[in-house]
């Protein structure tokens, strides 16, 4: 009977449990949820992804050139892709479609090379990976870490490695890893908006002409509409641009220009300035070796200066610098060129408190001002973005810029202006600079809507118009821009179009999109060299202890079972027979 019973209730326990396993089953196809217990939460993704890719309604696909025989760092950024994309699929279901290719498997070497060059005309960057094999000898390979994301017959590339100067390559990987959500977020959202947003680039004060720009414009054409043209005598003739571009203008701006601006900024548009208020002919320099710096009046330093900021004439010379080709041939020989570093084009280690500058390569930089906060407004908060390094020395303009500088020898104590800062985000009400003024004149037998302040809106100076400036080659005949950012010279590209991009992102409001760049996920790397001197201990621990830790437990279970069931029987040992012999 008591078997019976106990028979009973096993099979009794064994329903509930199946009962409780199905309605667990089915209660969770209709609630979704789940759970990810990393401290950095790297495995959830944000609010706006999710909402994105709910609200797909085409297929994105993805091809993903990281695959093969790969180090470790670059395993890890792979498996990183795959997880985030796989994760992607959970929200977008079949929408999100992709694939990861090995160019290596394509034995045909001429073939290959052709698919090489085919990436990198779509744009994709390629790097190279050192491999060392079981005898320690050492090869080098092309890889390209990015993707190809096609949605609707639009196509955009991708990279996603980041290689920042000073990093390590376990730390460039990381970044590079920390970054990827907002990076196929990003690339996503401009293929697949349907609402077209309108910048604008003002002329007609000797700014940098459509080949000077266009590398960014064509960045920014993939997701906005983009237009160049001259301010007229409406106040409204702005109100159309989510932003505009002010890039380096030469010539003053009228007070009917100013108005325009200022009412556009007062009704809640964004401007990105880009300075220059000391005139330096590179030209001139180039050519001759020796010209002068001399102030440039923009009639813009009042309107600047009641927004809070004020661009001195003043240059920074920094001893982390650029590198420029000087010839060093004697007069009448052939020209000789040689590296040579120029302090007058600074290179600016971006800052990473902020999402506009975090993860940045250095920015390069030509004859930059210096920039100061100023005024009492409570209402604008004042960030200062790009700064200059520890070793820096501001001269005051007009001064003699010679090339034979580059000759003398540098002291570094008289570099002693640290940290001086070239770029301010500001954001707030900001106060018409035509406040109490007499405006009628500007405008006479037209009805004004003059706002003295502005809703809440923001701007960002920069004391450098060279910063979102490319450079131009010449191919048949007709002028052709350069990546932003690429130095034809040292072959490097700088972090210039990433950080322009960034501070319009900024600029549009997409608060959500430029929080993912803050995102940060901790780089907990082996001390190698701890490793290498505890190495038999910790193989010890790993080997035996797990073995250990299962015989105790096996003991103590065997123990308890013993103690609940009835006497602890130790085990039967063999019985020993002793034999007598008797000797006769």
């Amino acid at each position: 009977m008591r078997k019976r019973d106990i028979k009973r209730q096993n099979i009794i326990q064994l329903l509930f449990v199946i009962t409780i396993l199905i309605l667990v089953s089915y209660v969770s196809s209709f609630v979704f949820h789940r759970f990810d217990l990393t401290s950095e939460k790297r495995y959830t993704l944000s609010n706006t992804a999710k909402d994105l890719m709910r609200n797909l309604d085409d297929i994105v696909y993805i091809k993903v050139y990281l695959e093969g025989d790969l180090n470790v760092g670059f395993k890890r950024m792979c498996n990183s892709i795959r997880e985030l994309l796989d994760e992607f699929r959970v929200y977008a279901g079949d929408n999100i479609e992709y694939e990861f290719i090995n160019p290596y498997e394509i034995t045909d070497k001429e073939v290959r090379n052709e698919i090489f060059r085919e990436l990198i005309n779509k744009g994709l960057q390629r790097t190279a990976l050192q491999e060392r094999d079981t005898e320690g000898k050492t090869s080098q390979k092309t890889i390209f870490p990015g993707a190809i994301i096609n949605y609707k017959e639009r196509e955009l590339a991708l990279n996603m490695l980041k290689n920042i100067r000073g990093l390590s390559g376990e730390e460039n990987l990381n970044n590079s890893i920390q970054t990827l959500e907002y990076e196929f977020i990003n690339a996503i959202k401009k293929l697949s908006s349907d609402k077209i947003q309108k910048i604008a680039f003002i002329e007609g004060h000797g700014e940098l002409d459509g080949y000077q720009v266009g590398d960014i414009t064509d960045e920014l054409a993939e997701y906005c509409e983009v237009y160049r043209g001259w301010i007229n005598t409406d106040t409204n003739s702005l109100d159309d641009y989510f932003a505009i571009i002010i890039a380096k203008p030469k010539y003053p701006f009228s007070e009917k220009e100013k108005f325009v601006i200022d009412q556009y900024i007062m009704n809640g548009g964004k401007v990105l300035w880009l300075i220059d208020v000391i005139n330096v002919n590179y030209d001139t320099l180039a050519r001759g070796s020796t010209t002068i710096a001399l102030i440039n009046s923009l009639n813009i330093e009042d309107q600047l200066f009641k927004y809070g900021v004020r661009i001195n004439p003043s240059l920074v010379k920094d001893l982390q610098c650029a590198i420029i080709p000087v010839n060093i041939a004697l007069f009448g020989e052939q020209p000789k060129f040689a590296p040579a570093p120029w302090c007058y084009f600074p290179l600016i280690a971006p800052p990473d408190n902020h999402s506009i500058t975090k993860n940045l390569n250095d920015i390069k930089s030509e004859f930059a001002n210096v920039i100061d906060t100023v005024g009492g407004n409570q209402n604008i908060k004042k960030t200062f973005l790009l700064r200059t390094s520890r070793y820096t020395k501001v001269v005051n303009a007009p001064l003699m810029i010679s090339l034979e500088h580059i000759h003398d020898k540098l002291q570094p104590a008289e570099f002693n202006h640290s940290f001086q800062p070239i770029a301010v985000l500001l954001e707030g009400k900001f106060e018409s600079v035509f406040k109490n003024r007499p405006i009628s004149d500007f405008f006479k037998g037209k009805a004004l809507n003059f706002k003295s302040e502005s809703v809440e809106t923001k701007m960002i100076v920069i004391a450098d118009g060279d910063i979102i400036k490319n450079e131009v080659s010449s191919r048949g005949g007709r002028p052709l821009p350069l990546p932003l950012g690429f130095d034809r010279y040292t072959q490097q590209t700088f972090g210039n179009k990433e950080f322009i991009m960034n501070a319009i992102n900024y600029l549009s409001d997409d608060a959500d999109l430029m929080h993912l760049r803050s995102r940060e996920l901790k780089l907990r790397l082996l001390n190698r060299a701890k490793i290498s001197q505890e190495r038999f201990k910790w193989q010890l621990i790993n080997t035996v202890l797990p073995v250990a830790f299962v015989i105790v437990f096996g003991l103590i279970i065997g123990f308890i079972r013993g103690k609940k069931f009835g006497q602890i029987k130790l085990p039967a040992f063999p019985k020993l027979i002793f034999f007598s012999v008797k000797h006769r």
